[in-house]
């Protein structure tokens, strides 16, 4: 829990604090965190840290709520604020223990509120259907005693955290933010979308493609789509944080007359940033750990490190990106080739083997059945038609297959890297066609009021 409390009262999201305030606990994180423990202990008779009981059933910690409010209603982040803690206190009491707090570092105002299970007085407060409704009634009528249209959200339908997904938190692996983080920490290591997705299925995560990708970690009940995960996990944004990740950011352009690809990039991106700046794009994060900002926006960082393969690549007209493009495609149809012919002599040279190891194995015995004499036929057949006719000749053999199979190895990364080469021309080219024709920024601008018009129906409907 500690981790979640640490979230909620994070600066950058709280404008330094000012818009954090607490009930019966401090707005110190790690305070407030063994205030509530030691609350909860006392009155529950139990550890904090118990173990899951065999029937898989956990005591509640704490819940969390997040308030929101209809834009419509103007609500600032301060009102928003007082809102919150009017809210609390008239709906658990003054004896409550909660650490309540406003975020502003998104499009939306919106309040988060942790509430301890238990009172200081101990009182006990039960997370059911029952208990929502009677939270709801509370809210609207503490937002119609301030002036405000009951429109109140409580996003998640306050859920109540249970105490092992408060113990992921605590421990920082709660599921999606455990995938989360293990993609973060894949991501530098792997060459393609393709290749991440088979690093988390060798470390017990459960893979599912479609028309999204979806993933399930080791223990999770749900599969959950990468989508839900941020604007920093869809499909495209895990492609380009992958193909860019060793580029970074573009360097100014040149100024040859010829150079009309960064010109157009270096025009583009200046706009993009405006986009961000003013909030008319969908966020996106180049790097999940930091907050949203225009120098951390997935668009813009694309776009910097396209052109800064420009500029290593000499790269000033479209003839010459196409060129590129061509080339790393030939060289991948030249490597496939030579893989081909090394997987055909390897795999050769690996039966052989097998069939010398049966050999030399039968070899041992004392008697043989008649299947195993027809077995050892064909081995020492085999054997003799490719000059096997010692120890030595065999392990000569293995040698040569061991060689083979590093080179297979070699080959087969020069050509993981021409086509991470080649699927980067590609997306510069595909880029620069949509830049070319001036749908680039509109095209962000469109996706963003898709976004806000889609937000906006949830929120209806949740009325």
């Amino acid at each position: 829990m500690n981790k979640s409390i640490a979230y909620i009262l994070n600066p950058e999201k709280t404008e330094d604090m000012v818009l954090a305030t607490s009930i019966n606990c401090t707005t110190d994180a790690q305070d407030a965190y063994l205030q509530m423990k030691m609350i909860y202990e006392y009155y529950a008779r139990r550890s904090y840290d118990e173990p899951i009981n065999k029937e898989g059933k956990t005591p509640v910690k704490a819940i969390h709520y997040i308030m929101s409010f209809a834009d419509s209603e103007n609500v600032t982040p301060e009102y928003a604020q007082k809102v919150a803690m009017a809210f609390v206190r008239n709906t658990f009491g003054d004896d409550a223990q909660a650490v309540i707090a406003t975020h502003t570092n998104t499009s939306h105002t919106h309040c988060h509120i942790i509430l301890n299970s238990y009172s200081i007085s101990g009182r006990k407060y039960n997370d059911n259907r029952a208990t929502l409704r009677y939270v709801r009634e509370h809210a609207n009528g503490v937002c119609r005693a301030l002036g405000i249209t009951p429109a109140l959200n409580f996003e998640g339908k306050g859920r109540s955290m249970q105490y092992n997904e408060w113990k992921h938190k605590k421990n920082d692996t709660s599921w999606k933010q455990q995938i989360r983080e293990e993609i973060d920490k894949l991501i530098p290591t792997v060459n393609s979308l393709d290749e991440l997705l088979q690093d988390l299925e060798v470390l017990g995560y459960e893979m599912k493609r479609g028309k999204y990708i979806s993933v399930k970690a080791p223990g999770q009940i749900h599969f959950v789509r990468t989508k839900t995960l941020g604007e920093e996990y869809t499909e495209e944004s895990l492609v380009t944080r992958i193909q860019y990740r060793e580029v970074g950011e573009g360097t100014a352009p040149s100024h040859d007359s010829d150079a009309e690809l960064r010109a157009a990039y270096a025009s583009v991106i200046g706009d993009v940033r405006m986009l961000a700046d003013q909030h008319r794009k969908v966020p996106r994060k180049q790097n999940s750990e930091l907050p949203y900002s225009a120098d951390n926006d997935l668009d813009v960082y694309k776009l910097s490190a396209q052109m800064s393969v420009m500029n290593k690549e000499n790269i000033h007209s479209l003839s010459d990106l196409e060129y590129k493009a061509k080339e790393q495609k030939t060289l991948s149809e030249k490597y496939k080739a030579e893989i081909n012919q090394h997987i055909m002599e390897y795999n050769k040279m690996m039966s052989l083997l097998e069939q010398s190891e049966t050999y030399y194995s039968l070899a041992k015995k004392p008697e043989l059945s008649a299947a195993e004499q027809s077995k050892m036929s064909v081995c020492r057949l085999a054997m003799q038609n490719n000059g096997l006719l010692t120890m030595s000749d065999v392990d000569t053999l293995r040698e040569r297959a061991a060689i083979s199979g590093r080179k297979i190895a070699a080959l087969k990364k020069k050509l993981e890297g021409c086509k991470q080469w080649y699927d980067v021309y590609r997306d510069i080219l595909e880029t620069y066609d949509r830049l070319s024709k001036r749908d680039y920024v509109a095209e962000l601008v469109e996706e963003e009021r898709q976004r806000k018009e889609q937000e906006a129906r949830k929120k209806r409907k949740k009325r």
